[in-house]
């Protein structure tokens, strides 16, 4: 069996500190049994690696998330890359090519895909190695894992099976599924032995590949990446679960969670404030703050403050979930992003004239991580040394940077630097189109870039 977690999504539901980049799943705000803060990616790799899933994992996920990944989990982690976001048919038909073409897996390997970011217990996971032989012995065309609930949610799917489960533990027949029913409707559901659906889906990859077949799509990867804008933004439920034929299901008794709301989030954390916070007689109210000043909330009750350099948020809890449709058409630029070499955060951005942009960046890299080797069409930049000392390459010239330092960097010179120490600077970009995507890299590893400017 292969697991492959889905983690493409963007970050709306719990802005300001997730954003397009940044998403909940990769948020620091959970803490794992030594105390230390984690988010729910290196909580959910860290349980697949106790629960012996090494050899079998992959995440799936955008370029716009490799770096957060590789500086999260490390630079080894196994990743299926999608060209864009486009909901999760589109990325586990890509994951079946993959499979199929890149990895030459037989139509018999049994696929179970399942979000990044569910919070379970290390005992849902030894349910989901299960899946394989409920797939082999069941003969279904897809097996699902759905949550008993433990009320009347409708923030989730249902899935209705045959009959309620009779306690053996064995898979279930599915009749049909409810999207997000009304609380007296989700009632009714739980009274007729109804499940969540929690996301979690295995089938064997030549069941995928027949479907890819039936909607006329190319089964090798490279040709549906080639493809891949011109698919539909659809989920997998619609597309494939629902017109399936034959579908079962396998109960899950044990504690499962959706982080996706600041709601449900806080209920998980230990800390009821994070970051510069001073909170005074509050009940059941978290404060969590990125920013350099101060917050204070004194006398206040279920409410919810989170501040980031992208905005500002106080809500009251059970009403949290709604900043979602107020930020889905938000499309400014992620003011802080985690890299694998450290992190940046845009300190100003301002448009002189229809030619000329001018933003200011604060980056710190970690000691011993560098940029890579690159340079830039539509930007120059200027970089002051703050803190730390550096190996900076303009040009295939090697030099040593230290505090006060100033360096200039012209469009199109090519250029690097390495932390020797933690090293922070300040970097003023120039240029008449600054975007991310203006970086055309030569070389990753420090050691291929000395190697490369000595020649």
């Amino acid at each position: 069996m292969k697991l492959v977690l889905l983690s493409g999504g963007s970050g709306k539901r719990l802005w300001p500190l997730s954003n397009d980049v940044r998403s909940k799943q990769f948020l620091k705000l959970i803490r794992n049994g030594e105390s230390e803060p984690e988010s729910m990616v290196q909580r959910v790799w860290r349980q697949l690696a106790a629960n012996q899933f090494e050899d079998m994992a992959y995440i799936s996920t955008s370029q716009s998330q490799v770096d957060l990944i590789y500086s999260q989990l490390g630079p080894d982690v196994p990743l299926i890359l999608e060209p864009q976001k486009r909901d999760t048919f589109p990325a586990i038909a890509l994951i079946a090519s993959y499979l199929h073409s890149v990895k030459q897996l037989g139509p018999d390997e049994v696929v179970t895909v399942m979000p990044v970011d569910s919070f379970v217990e290390d005992h849902f996971f030894q349910k989901l190695k299960g899946l394989e032989t409920v797939i082999q012995q069941s003969g279904a065309d897809l097996a699902l894992m759905g949550v008993k609930p433990t009320y009347p949610s409708t923030k989730y799917g249902y899935v209705i099976p045959v009959q309620a489960d009779n306690e053996s533990g064995s898979f279930l027949q599915v009749a049909r599924f409810t999207e997000k029913p009304s609380v007296e409707t989700a009632s009714q559901l739980i009274a007729q032995g109804a499940l969540w659906n929690c996301g979690v889906f295995a089938f064997r990859l030549g069941y995928m590949l027949q479907e890819l077949q039936k909607k006329q799509l190319p089964t090798d990867y490279d040709q549906l990446v080639a493809r891949y804008t011109a698919l539909p933004k659809i989920s997998f439920d619609y597309e494939v679960v629902e017109k399936a034929k034959h579908v079962v299901v396998v109960p899950y008794a044990g504690d499962w969670k959706d982080l996706g709301t600041w709601n449900t989030l806080t209920e998980e954390m230990s800390d009821s404030s994070v970051g510069r916070v001073h909170l005074e007689e509050s009940t059941n109210t978290h404060v969590i703050n990125e920013l350099d000043l101060p917050i204070v909330a004194i006398g206040v009750s279920d409410l919810v403050v989170a501040a980031s350099p992208d905005g500002i948020l106080v809500a009251a809890k059970d009403k949290s979930h709604k900043v979602k449709d107020i930020a889905s058409d938000w499309s400014q630029r992620p003011m802080f992003e985690e890299r694998r070499w450290g992190w940046y955060h845009v300190l100003q951005f301002q448009k002189m004239n229809e030619k000329v942009e001018v933003l200011t960046k604060q980056l710190h890299l970690h000691a011993g991580k560098n940029l890579s080797y690159q340079y830039h069409h539509f930007r120059s930049e200027v970089w002051m040394i703050v803190e730390g000392e550096g190996e900076f390459v303009l040009n295939d010239r090697l030099m040593i940077v230290k505090p006060g330092d100033v360096v200039e960097i012209p469009v199109g010179a090519k250029h690097a630097i390495k932390a020797i120490s933690d090293l922070d600077i300040i970097e003023v970009q120039m240029g008449s189109k600054l975007v991310e995507e203006d970086i055309v890299r030569l070389g990753m590893d420090w050691n291929d870039i000395v190697e490369m400017v000595s020649e």
